[in-house]
């Protein structure tokens, strides 16, 4: 039992997002938990913030993130900032199954618990603070006081809550050619001007801001999704729309972060950065360049936070320095235990501006990485199977590739063979099997004679099957390299439709 336990709430723009974060709030009073709540729209990393700087026992924001307009939902957080993991999780989801009357839930008036301060609204020093902290992990912050207005970029919050916190942190920094897409500025829990889902992600929902980009012939345009905790950036590269991946804005963040820290004096002796298994595996290559360790977890913001929690629990020699995931979401400092899109624009205006000096744009410093490390590329065939015959055939897929993980993958041999479920790795030449150290999950890997890396996994939140290519070469000339590369993902992928139709 917690004694004098907190908690922190905080909302998008979904349907009824603030009334059901009051109602969270109301159900948190009544039980004696004093809660803090934000006033207005306010983005996850903001609340994960807010978590640790109150020291609260944990957080909700109320969002349905990415996701299409007709959904609502609810992160639940631990008192690390971090999305809860096990054994709180099925805890949670216990306690929940054990409710057989909503009427039997205490819940109490959220004025009068605000009047009891119960229930106290959150001030401008806690959130002046997460700015603030913002602005100090700045690596040049000189260069972007004195040369920020050079770039030009262009923002859209997708009608999402990270148009006040993405324009305020960018104009703080120096960056006043922040221009924001003024249609999807307000918030809209209909997201009235998009066709598709609000997802950075997606090429079509950035589609107004890079029309935008273009007509102005800006450097660069920006997408956040409506709880604005995942990036979209896509490059004007000579008057051509460039969307770059999460693999690359990561590599650019990762790269540019190493590179000046060291520069600077200020690389630790013992540099750590944690990735998801299914996150380019460039990033190894990058960081024990720099002398650095990486360490992987499996998909999901919460297991990387959690990693860095136990590490910091152990009292590790490691420094964290940076943490990613493919999906678009990036974690510059650990303050913030989750994905950070206000974090991650702060950095790349940096970014973009130090290259822009060196007249460079992000694809021709993406281009430079490649040359020096070797060129990845990344592929994900997301493949959707609806209702009760399409979860038999994702089952049918798992469970073919479980029994038959021998097999040649596109005429590849299979030289290490990784099923997260038992948590067993097995190098097929010797057939020496190890334990993986991860909390199990319905997870297989693939490690190919050519080094090419195949995941797959069922979604956790949609009707999809996900397989993940990740594809290293570092031989030839840099056109070499991306031929080579692309006939790879392109075998990959033929192999992957043509298995999974005769499942």
């Amino acid at each position: 039992k917690i004694e004098n336990p907190k908690a922190c709430v905080s909302y998008d723009n979904r349907r009824f997002s603030r009334e059901f974060a009051q109602n969270v709030a109301s159900v948190f009073a009544a039980n004696g938990i004093k809660t803090y709540i934000f006033k207005e729209l306010t983005p996850t990393p903001i609340l994960s913030y807010a978590v640790r700087y109150v020291g609260a026992s944990c957080g909700v924001m109320v969002t349905a993130s990415h996701n299409p307009k007709q959904y609502n939902g609810f992160k639940a957080y631990w008192s690390d900032g971090a999305q809860v993991t096990p054994p709180f999780d099925k805890e949670i989801i216990e306690e929940y199954n054990q409710i057989q009357d909503w009427q039997s839930l205490k819940m109490a008036d959220f004025d009068a618990a605000i009047s009891d301060h119960m229930i106290e609204w959150i001030g401008d020093e806690l959130i002046d603070s997460f700015y603030e902290l913002t602005k100090e992990n700045a690596l040049n912050p000189k260069m972007c006081q004195e040369n920020g207005d050079k770039v030009h970029f262009i923002y859209t919050p997708l009608h999402g809550c990270g148009h006040k916190a993405c324009v305020r942190v960018s104009k703080m920094l120096g960056f006043s050619n922040f221009e924001v897409v003024e249609s999807q500025a307000e918030y809209d829990s209909e997201f009235s001007t998009l066709s598709s889902t609000p997802n950075p992600e997606d090429p079509k929902a950035l589609s107004l801001a890079v029309a935008l980009m273009k007509e102005k012939n800006a450097d660069v345009a920006y997408g956040t999704d409506p709880d604005c905790d995942r990036l979209g950036v896509v490059v004007n590269d000579k008057g051509i729309e460039r969307f770059l991946n999460g693999n690359q804005i990561a590599i650019l963040m990762l790269h540019y972060l190493f590179s000046q820290k060291k520069e600077q004096g200020k690389l630790p002796a013992n540099p750590l950065v944690i990735k998801s298994i299914v996150t380019s595996p460039l990033q190894k290559t990058i960081v024990e360049a720099f002398d650095g360790t990486i360490i992987d977890t499996l998909t999901g913001f919460k297991w990387m936070a959690k990693k860095l929690a136990e590490l910091e629990e152990k009292a590790s020699p490691y420094d964290f320095i940076f943490a990613s995931e493919e999906s678009f979401g990036y974690m510059p400092h650990n303050k913030v235990r989750d994905k950070d899109a206000v974090g991650a624009i702060a950095l790349m205006n940096e970014i973009t501006l130090y290259y822009k000096l060196k007249n460079k744009n992000l694809i021709e410093a993406l281009d430079d990485i490649y040359k020096t490390y070797g060129l990845a590329q990344e592929s994900l065939i997301a493949l959707s199977f609806e209702g009760i015959e399409g979860r038999e055939k994702i089952n049918k897929i798992m469970t073919y590739f479980r029994n038959h993980f021998n097999n040649d993958i596109a005429q590849r041999k299979v030289e290490v063979f990784k099923d997260y479920s038992t948590s067993k790795e097995v190098t097929l030449k010797t057939n020496q099997s190890k334990k993986i150290e991860m909390t199990q999950s319905n997870v297989l890997g693939f490690e190919l004679s050519d080094g090419t890396i195949l995941y797959l996994r069922p979604s956790g939140t949609e009707p999809k099957i996900k397989f993940y290519t990740m594809v290293q070469i570092k031989e030839g000339t840099l056109e070499q390299k991306k031929e080579s590369a692309q006939k790879t993902i392109n075998e990959i992928e033929s192999f992957i439709h043509a298995t999974v139709e005769n499942i």
